[in-house]
């Protein structure tokens, strides 16, 4: 099968069983524009997590020529072969008719080949962001990282997840019964909005190459070389990287005085945005920080500008104060939320 050569074996996660289980299964795919990531689950009889996590494979999507080939690889070494009665895909973008449209992803997604490639009955579609939302309920606290610790006790309410990665998602969590309800957005393209000068001569720098400069512009992983060279040329330097994971490099190295002030630059906008959206939604259940890179900024991220432009809403200081803020590691948790929302019959068939 063509690509095979780059996965040697399927992935067996930490305490799941060595043998699958006879009983029909959930295949479920987390898809983004770098990676995309499957997992086989079965439905799990108590409350702590909807599914459990059978098998599990984390795939670099420019490496493969379709999902249908992906997700073909990864049933063809499951062993034994195991029966599938469901496929859910949450995938960054939206439906527009048989396909998945969002130029962030590496391949056009047509719906019709998965289903046919796989022989799938029921084959569901879903938001990347929407998925990770929901699987913020089965977080506990060691699962993530304290950005901002609340005022005062965690409360019920909204819970807003967002992050950058090849593009800039978000979504809401809104607490309901019998389940939760997700609100999938795309937040990400609403328009960038400078909290300082510096950023007010970025955003007229970038306007004069774009008619609309969204806040996914900068705050994703292409979004940091924009940055990057906007401010070369506010420094009057020429730029020398040429890759958002150079550019990060670099500032947590400190090698490069363009690269340190496109972080400082980039973790500020962010604590912004994600204030903003906490205030959208009325996020009195917290906020959680995703996305494909932020986990690796976590120090950089801790000692920027992010708290204080996240507090920095005027009278609304008070109510942002009793928000928690939390990093969260991505990992199997798009996996999750992607099952869990078609268990719950919330995932929309394709």
């Amino acid at each position: 099968m063509e690509g095979a050569n780059r996965v040697a074996e399927v992935a067996n996660p930490r305490n799941a069983p060595q043998r699958l289980p006879q009983e029909p299964l959930l295949l479920a795919a987390d898809v983004g524009g770098t990676h995309a990531r499957v997992g086989l689950v079965s439905r799990r009889p108590d409350g702590a997590s909807p599914v459990t996590v059978l098998r599990y494979q984390r795939y670099t999507c420019a490496e493969w020529p379709s999902l249908a080939a992906v997700l073909q690889h990864f049933v063809a070494y499951l062993d034994p072969p195991a029966p599938i009665e469901q496929c859910v895909v949450a995938s960054a973008g939206y439906v527009l008719n048989d396909a998945i449209v969002n130029d962030n992803l590496a391949w056009k997604v047509s719906i019709s080949e998965i289903r046919d490639s796989l022989a799938l009955e029921h084959l569901a579609v879903l938001n990347d962001f929407e998925a990770v939302a929901w699987a913020t309920q089965f977080l506990t606290d060691a699962d993530t990282t304290p950005v901002i610790e609340a005022s005062a006790p965690r409360r019920d309410g909204p819970v807003l997840v967002l992050g950058p990665g090849t593009g800039l998602g978000a979504a809401v969590l809104l607490p309901g019964t019998p389940h939760a309800t997700v609100l999938a957005t795309e937040a990400g393209q609403i328009a960038l909005a400078p909290g300082n000068e510096r950023e007010r001569e970025l955003l007229h720098l970038l306007a004069r190459e774009r008619d609309y400069v969204s806040y996914e512009t900068v705050l994703s992983g292409p979004g940091l070389r924009t940055l990057y060279r906007a401010l070369c040329t506010l420094r009057d330097s020429a730029p020398v990287l040429h890759e958002p994971d150079a550019i990060t490099h670099a500032a947590l190295t400190h090698s490069d005085a363009a690269a340190v002030e496109t972080l400082k630059v980039f973790c500020g906008l962010l604590g912004s945005f994600a204030a903003d959206l906490a205030l959208l939604y009325g996020a009195s259940g917290g906020v959680f920080l995703a996305g494909g890179f932020l986990p690796q900024l976590r120090e950089l991220l801790l000692a920027s500008d992010f708290r204080a432009r996240f507090f920095n809403k005027g009278v609304m200081r008070p109510f942002l104060e009793q928000i928690p803020v939390r990093l969260m590691e991505h990992g199997q948790h798009g996996v999750i939320g992607a099952a869990g929302l078609a268990i719950a019959g919330h995932a929309v068939p394709g």
